[in-house]
């Protein structure tokens, strides 16, 4: 018997919710530890502070910029829509109410014009996602400090297109459909609609004319993002149903194939040999970004090839699961991300 859409969406919703006070403690572990950090700061001189608070008073810690975002993004999503133990709340509360200052945002939008290629496009994504969730807040102080920086990354985004002859295909954090989709997501909730039209346009110029691309080439050894996955889950967000479920069958013939002889997974987990290692342990990451995709995928698709996107899609959610809580700094710093990101996929269409 099919199950009802409520009751498919029912367990990831309670999945998340059975994390929701271990991401948040995390969340806030991070985001306030400076140190270990890789700063992307370009010194121009010998006397230059080096200290990440100097230049990011918002977005200091967590390893790097990037993850600051959007683990900041994390623990307001989870205070948002999920429900926090009281402990956690005020935690959560308490760095966001220390962090998003309109002090420190006017800093963080300051540098960000002041580095033009700083963070692009990933960073800039998540800064557009964490504004776009800080409007969900009944409280609107944090959207106001964050409204500058937001305005910032879109100017930067206008000034970049352009430029952007090429999309970068790769599975780390230069991939460009990754970053887009993520803009198109947030850009109306987080004040910068007019980059709607531009960001849709690019990824057709980029994308519309790809086909016969090859799963089995993935994934590279330091993978969190699958290049041909994310590539189509930007175009789903672009492309018109009948246009979209065409062009998937151009751009992956291997997924149309494996549908057509039964196979059970249209790829397998990678496998982790070094979970320690920061660019291997990158591959619990592709996990959960997999499982997104491919059930944002299945749910659009709506046709014979969705059952294998959606169990291709459990098989990576459940290896992912595995390597959460590790304890181990190079992966928590920002797994927890992903791993909300891919649960809140596997219940997309029920919740919608």
């Amino acid at each position: 018997m099919t199950a009802s859409p409520e009751a498919a969406g029912a367990a990831p919703r309670a999945a998340l919710a059975s994390y929701a006070d271990t991401f948040a403690r995390l969340a806030v572990a991070n985001v306030t530890r400076e140190y270990p950090n890789f700063p992307a700061h370009l010194l121009a001189g010998p006397d230059e502070p080096v200290a990440p608070r100097a230049y990011h008073p918002a977005f200091y810690g967590a390893y790097d910029w990037h993850s600051a975002v959007h683990m900041h993004w994390l623990a307001l999503r989870l205070l948002n829509r999920y429900p926090l133990a009281a402990a956690e709340a005020a935690a959560v509360t308490e760095a966001l109410d220390a962090h998003l200052t309109p002090e420190a945002l006017a800093a963080e939008a300051a540098y960000l014009r002041a580095n033009p290629s700083f963070e692009r496009p990933y960073g800039w994504a998540w800064l557009l996602m964490l504004t776009a969730e800080s409007a969900e807040s009944a409280d609107g102080r944090w959207y106001a400090a964050l409204a500058p920086a937001a305005r910032a990354v879109a100017d930067l985004v206008l000034a970049w297109l352009p430029k952007a002859r090429y999309p970068v295909r790769h599975g780390v954090h230069g991939n460009s459909a990754f970053a887009l989709g993520l803009v198109l997501d947030s850009a109306d909730r987080a004040g910068v609609p007019h980059l709607v039209e531009p960001v849709r346009a690019k990824l057709r110029e980029w994308f519309e004319g790809d086909h016969g691309g090859a799963l089995r080439w993935e994934p590279s050894g330091q993978d969190f993002l699958s290049p041909l996955l994310t590539e189509a889950d930007a175009m789903r967000r672009v492309a018109a149903p009948g246009e979209f479920a065409a062009w998937t069958a151009r751009l992956l013939p291997e997924l149309t194939a494996a549908a057509e002889s039964g196979e059970r997974l249209l790829l397998a987990p990678p496998e982790v040999t070094d979970p320690a290692d920061g660019q291997i342990g990158h591959l619990h990451g592709l996990c959960f970004s997999r499982a997104a995709a491919l059930y944002a995928l299945a749910d659009a698709l709506g046709d014979a090839r969705s059952g294998l996107l959606r169990d291709t899609a459990d098989a990576h959610l459940a290896a992912g699961l595995s390597a959460l809580g590790s304890g181990d700094f190079t992966t928590d710093h920002w797994l927890a991300t992903f791993a909300v990101l891919a649960l809140e996929a596997s219940g997309a269409q029920a919740a919608a």
